[in-house]
């Protein structure tokens, strides 16, 4: 990866510092100056953070305690503190937003006496800190303090988490509804995961983490108040393996600690995202920048592109001349598919094999004559494995894969990130990659930065998407357009788009085999230019999509990585417009709720000279029926605008061709 870094000291002083009340206050600004991060010594570690002159996070605790007693807050002498101003270009190998992101910030690192540094960086676009440690020895860390303090009136959008039966508090797939409250409504008994929203006077706040490795997720609670605190999973202690067809491990017994981690190593970052409005929240790429760079060499053999998926759909083809199932005809009938739209690969879901032994294959399938026919199409397959399933046997697993062509696989079902279930992501997407294999994770949170880390883990699902329309009315156009400003900030997510049964709100019903979707065709449509994904996955009806060859060849040309990202429009929970570039070519994506919205959407983002604008929108009648669209075609330049109508729950795409 070519990185063109300039790193030079903002303040050259170097503060070797005696007396804990010599300096006991400190600040680092965004180098816009517009963002400052306060930070007082005086009586506990403490920060805050003021935007364009006004106070927007009041004073919160930072900390960590130590299983030996030992607490960064018990000794704030500070040994050192030093400011650096670092402007960068990263290159992103798989750019779900953009090829090149500017990397630029101020960090101030404050070295304590005692074995303990935090770490801040202040951007244009908001904060992060982290914690460090220098011990010689490991550590095993009781307890983190993180603390993130709101104004008064402040309101939040976020999933709080329903319990499971039979397994604790912890245990989660992150695939929860965001719910809109007054933050003041959360108690302490309210658990969420993040990102979550909260919205003050004129300012969008966004909370996460970023760089998790070998240690716990931060989850947050409600506090009857205006600010929310992070908890954290205890280390398992033990185990047991559930009786279900899908099964994983849940922990029966948790540590009084939550990671054993090595003496000299820096916590994940608490991430900060700042904007004043929420059309600037999409775009942020503070995850990714934070994370730590690539540990791969070779990157040459990660391949994005568009795949196809059975599951949602059970299989339910029509007008085809064999029994359809989990059978070698079905799948060359998706190769089929794929290869005529566009798609790059196919994927084999639950049922190809004994989800309990990846080598005891589904009877009805023969691998070799499908890997071959695959080969010949020019056509990748791609496989589901359960994870409890794909750990045990993984080395044999990935040898096999590698002889059937495979460079893709899922890996489902392991719903924790306490420090050990965290560690199961690296291992496995290390292994993958030796094997030259891309990597997605379902059951799963979402990426925080491991999308940096390891390339190859090209995306992951922490997300209700489009699964859930085939028992469950959650997945509406509202929750729709609140995915961009929430889940989507912490990296890619597999949703799953591309519905061709399409209801209205009183219309929907939740059937099995015959799943539909709430909101219009081109709300599906406009998805898989909204959302961040690289590898996106059609789970629509290729049956269906054969009978509507123009609106599938618009859909399988959208390409899933991009050169540039621009939010044009958005609120969230409301609506959102996004337009992006690839080579010459725009491509825009609109979405709504169940609101009707029309806009008149610029053009003078395009360089000069002619573009071809080929436009599907909502039809005439898509508010009775919402699989009714119009497919249109117009010359267009930078000097005119699109008039865009979207339905209730609609949407709309515009794919402009350089000329």
């Amino acid at each position: 990866m070519a990185i063109l870094k300039q790193l030079f000291a903002l303040a050259c002083c170097l503060l070797f510092i005696c007396d804990t009340h010599a300096a006991d206050s400190l600040f680092v600004s965004s180098p816009d100056k517009t963002i400052r991060v306060n930070i007082s010594t005086a009586k506990a570690l403490q920060y805050s953070v003021v935007m364009d002159g006004r106070t927007i996070m009041p004073t919160s605790a930072i900390d960590l305690e130590l299983m030996d007693g030992q607490k960064l807050s018990n000794r704030l002498a500070i040994q050192s503190a030093k400011t650096v101003y670092v402007n960068e270009n990263i290159v992103n190998p798989v750019p779900e937003k953009s090829k090149n992101i500017r990397d630029e910030y101020n960090q101030l690192t404050i070295q304590f006496k005692a074995p303990f540094s935090v770490i801040i960086r202040v951007y244009n676009d908001g904060a992060a800190y982290r914690i460090a440690t220098r011990f010689n020895d490991s550590v095993f860390i009781k307890q983190e303090t993180t603390g993130f303090a709101f104004t008064k009136g402040s309101s939040i959008i976020a999933p709080i988490m329903q319990p499971r039966e039979q397994e604790d508090k912890y245990h989660s797939s992150f695939e929860e509804l965001y719910q809109q409250t007054m933050l003041d409504s959360l108690q302490q008994n309210h658990m969420m995961y993040s990102p979550v929203l909260v919205q003050e006077d004129g300012v969008s706040i966004a909370i996460t983490e970023s760089d998790l490795l070998d240690y716990p997720g931060m989850f947050l609670n409600g506090s009857g108040g205006f600010n929310l605190t992070g908890s954290f999973a205890p280390y398992p202690l033990e185990e047991k393996i559930t009786n279900a067809d899908y099964a994983e491990k849940i922990v029966t017994k948790r540590a009084d600690y939550l990671a054993h981690i090595k003496g000299n190593r820096s916590l994940p970052w608490r991430v900060i995202m700042l904007a004043r409005k929420d059309s600037e929240l999409p775009g942020n790429n503070l995850v990714y920048k934070l994370a730590t760079p690539s540990a791969l060499q070779d990157m040459s053999w990660i391949q994005p592109g568009k795949c196809t998926d059975e599951w949602i759909i059970d299989i339910n083809l029509f007008n085809v001349p064999f029994k359809t199932g989990i059978n070698t005809a079905t799948y060359k009938y998706y190769i089929d598919f794929a290869k005529r739209f566009g798609f790059s690969r196919i994927m084999m879901d639950a049922g190809w094999s004994d989800p309990k032994d990846l080598f005891k294959i589904n009877p009805d399938i023969n691998m070799d004559t499908l890997s071959a026919y695959a080969k010949a199409q020019g056509i990748k397959i791609s496989m589901w494995t359960l994870a409890l399933t794909l750990d045990r046997q993984l080395d044999s697993a990935l040898d096999r894969f590698n002889k059937w062509g495979v460079d893709f696989i899922m890996t489902d079902f392991i719903d924790r990130d306490d420090q050990q279930a965290v560690a199961f992501f690296e291992r496995i997407a290390a292994a993958c990659a030796q094997h030259k294999m891309m990597i997605m994770f379902h059951g799963c949170y979402a990426p925080k930065g491991f999308n940096r880390t390891y390339p190859n883990n090209i995306t992951r699902e922490a997300v209700l998407g489009s699964e859930y329309n085939a028992w469950s009315d959650k997945p509406n156009p509202e929750h729709d357009v609140t995915l961009p400003f929430t889940r989507m900030l912490a990296g890619p997510m597999d949703y799953e788009p591309g519905i061709l049964d399409n209801a209205t709100k009183s219309q929907f019903k939740p059937i099995w085999s015959k799943v539909m979707s709430q909101g219009t065709r081109c709300h599906q449509l406009a998805m898989f230019v909204v959302y961040d994904n690289p590898l996106p996955i059609f789970s629509g009806n290729p049956s269906q999509g054969y009978m509507e060859p123009a609106f599938m060849q618009l859909l399988g040309a959208i390409p899933s990585v991009w050169d540039t990202t621009v939010v044009l429009e958005g609120k969230a929970a409301d609506y959102i417009i996004t337009a992006r570039k690839k080579g010459d070519d725009w491509y825009i994506g609109g979405m709504t709720d169940w609101t009707p919205r029309t806009f008149d959407i610029l053009l003078d983002y395009l360089p000069p000279g002619n573009f071809e604008a080929t436009i599907c929108t909502d039809g005439v009648n898509a508010e009775r029926y919402p699989a009714d669209y119009n497919i249109s075609s117009k010359k267009v330049n930078n000097t005119q605008s699109l008039h865009i109508n979207m339905a209730a729950g609609g949407g709309y795409f515009i794919q402009l061709k350089k000329q």
